[in-house]
């Protein structure tokens, strides 16, 4: 066996629901991100990277087996993946590495694994379908869950510091072993519910700026926006105590990646360990009036993402690949000197981690996802090609979708939509002509509608049998969130 220091370990934190808005390593000047940031001054930070999909599970699938959602055949939160389907997982354990999962995957079903070797701890969503009770405090697509913030300690709170220990205990446990390790650290945070920590609310109380909302949207923002009861602007102080508990979440996460951090060091694994942060979605907070995720802005399906190996990722440097989580797979296979997975839709970042190359990169991405909250489903999906971003969602089955055009070179916000603009016509038909290349709404569509069918027996099941699951990670008990003050 390939002996540890050969080959690097590989430690992805992947947090849910972190804008790559609200670290200062990317601009922002209010959020407190420290750690994230010495991260970035030590490595390489991403500038440009999406989501295969605005939405936890497909997005979290797409980052495992680096498949389009289409190819995984899950576009939505209630769509299981096929156990059949390898991920990279199975590759790097097949080339000798130990693959652990630690914390949040948000896989559905009963196979917790997808290729991981260990889990050392679980999550409290690791259950079976129609099992799950649900938060105290709401953490979905709706207004509510901006009129229900505030100050105090939740669960997410909670099984984040649970799996943040867990984590030091399992690097501490590898740090004479001769095998290398390519472990996953899940959090939850700084996914809604918006409350947080007192102390660190209270700071950002005063501090948070309010976006402003543009008039003309695209179709796409225009539906999502009244499909979440969000079609009429939250009050200002709403909005001010909602952005203020996700800014604080933000920091809670970073003080949550600073120990890990302190633990590699504190564990000599740090100068041999390719340490990775991203997070599996953004979080709209109030930009062009929606919130939380499901979109094509830039708050929704960009995300941040670092990356560090002291001696091969030159430190201090930027990057403005256009990249996916997808290509995270074919990346770790690199490293790993393990086999390609069949025909999948990554590809490897190793040379432009190393060295910037981008010789023969295709600076374009995609990402998609079925919006299950409208009847009937709407299909959508996204492409990101040099300075264009185009996106497509047919609301209305067998109609031709609607189109939204944005040129982020001169329009970083997003306000300007060119769809429509004449001067515009040739670039606006190409991107269309790409994002619906091997993409059919319709057939999508009725196919989601049939698995939605599949999905609710399997939910009756569990609702009925009340399985256990061994890798549920246990809830506190319900007094944990007894400080929780909704404002």
């Amino acid at each position: 066996m390939t002996n540890q220091t050969d080959r690097p370990n590989i430690l992805t934190i992947l947090s849910d629901q972190h804008s790559k808005h609200f670290l200062g390593c990317y601009g922002n000047d209010i959020v407190r991100t420290p750690r994230l940031d010495q991260l970035a001054s030590e490595g390489m930070r991403f500038s440009d990277v999406y989501t295969g999909s605005p939405v936890c599970c497909p997005s979290r699938m797409t980052f495992m087996t680096g498949r389009t959602p289409s190819r995984n055949r899950v576009w939505n939160n209630n769509q299981i993946l096929n156990s059949a389907i390898p991920t990279w997982a199975h590759t790097l354990g097949i080339a000798g590495y130990e693959t652990s999962l630690l914390g949040r995957m948000h896989f559905e079903g009963h196979d917790q694994y997808h290729g991981f070797e260990n889990r050392p701890i679980g999550e409290m969503f690791a259950v079976s379908p129609g099992t799950f009770r649900g938060e105290k405090y709401p953490s979905g697509q709706d207004r509510k869950v901006m009129e229900l913030s505030g100050h105090g300690t939740t669960t997410y709170q909670w099984m984040d510091d649970r799996i943040t220990e867990a984590t030091c205990e399992y690097l501490h446990a590898h740090k004479e072993s001769d095998r290398p390790f390519a472990a996953v650290v899940g959090y939850v945070l700084p996914h809604c519910p918006f409350v947080a920590p007192k102390d660190l609310f209270e700071y950002y109380y005063d501090r948070v700026d309010i976006p402003d909302v543009e008039d003309d949207q695209p179709a796409m923002a225009r539906w999502y926006r009244k499909s979440r009861r969000i079609d009429e602007p939250l009050p200002e102080e709403r909005t001010r105590i909602a952005r203020a508990a996700y800014f604080a979440l933000c920091e809670y996460t970073d003080r949550l990646v600073g120990q890990l951090l302190d633990c590699l060091e504190e564990t000599g694994l740090a100068e041999n360990t390719l340490v990775i942060y991203a997070s599996d979605h953004g979080e709209m907070a109030g930009e062009h009036g929606c919130w939380t995720k499901n979109t094509y802005y830039e708050g929704s399906a960009g995300v941040p993402m670092i990356a560090r190996l002291p001696g091969s990722v030159p430190a201090g440097t930027t990057t403005d690949a256009v990249c996916n989580l997808m290509d995270l797979g074919p990346t770790f296979a690199d490293i790993a000197g393990a086999e390609d997975l069949p025909d999948w839709n990554g590809r490897s970042l190793w040379p432009i981690l190393t060295s910037g190359n981008r010789d023969g990169w295709v600076n374009e991405t995609f990402s998609e996802v079925v919006d299950n909250s409208m009847d009937p489903k709407v299909p959508s999906r996204m492409i990101r090609s040099d300075q264009w971003k185009l996106w497509v969602d047919q609301e209305i089955p067998g109609k031709e979708p609607n189109v939204a055009l944005f040129d982020l070179e001169a329009d970083p916000g997003e306000i300007h939509n060119l769809a429509d603009d004449p001067a515009h016509a040739n670039t606006r038909d190409r991107l269309l002509g790409r994002v619906m290349e091997g993409w059919d709404p319709d057939a999508i569509r009725k196919e989601c509608v049939d698995l939605e069918e599949d999905y609710r027996m399997i939910v009756k099941w569990g609702q009925a049998v009340r399985p256990e699951i061994p890798e549920q990670l246990k809830p506190p008990p319900a007094s944990i969130e007894d400080d929780v003050q909704i404002l």
